[in-house]
């Protein structure tokens, strides 16, 4: 999957749906689940004497999402876009925006195969 840790993502479709960009918690599943911040949160009810909540109570905990219902944002086009990879003229690997053309970091380290002649 396209979507990595620490990116600002839009959150598309289900009941968190919103055009505000959130950050990236956590990827699971091999990148099929995403854990946004503040998207899908549930509380988890423990007892006394637990290790996070020694007083007992609700923990609250962002659930994972799926993958598709998020989109990649763009901030140096303002607006939620589409990723694909790469390669640069020195034959790193990067994804970049399909609409804009903006590079949105590198995946690979340059290799010779794969660069510009």
């Amino acid at each position: 999957m396209k979507i990595k840790k620490n990116d600002l993502v839009v959150v598309t479709a289900g009941n968190h749906k919103s055009t505000q960009p959130k950050r990236v918690l956590e990827v699971r599943d091999g990148g099929k689940k995403v854990v946004v911040e503040g998207v899908a949160v549930a509380f988890k009810h423990v007892k006394k004497g637990h290790p996070k909540s020694p007083q007992g109570g609700r923990l609250e905990m962002e659930m994972a999402i799926d993958a598709s219902n998020v989109m990649y944002f763009d901030q140096a086009a303002g607006k939620p876009c589409r990723l694909g990879y790469r390669f640069t003229e020195d034959g790193a690997k990067e994804r970049y925006c399909k609409g804009s053309g903006n590079a949105a970091g590198i995946v690979s380290p340059p290799k010779a195969k794969y660069a510009s002649k």
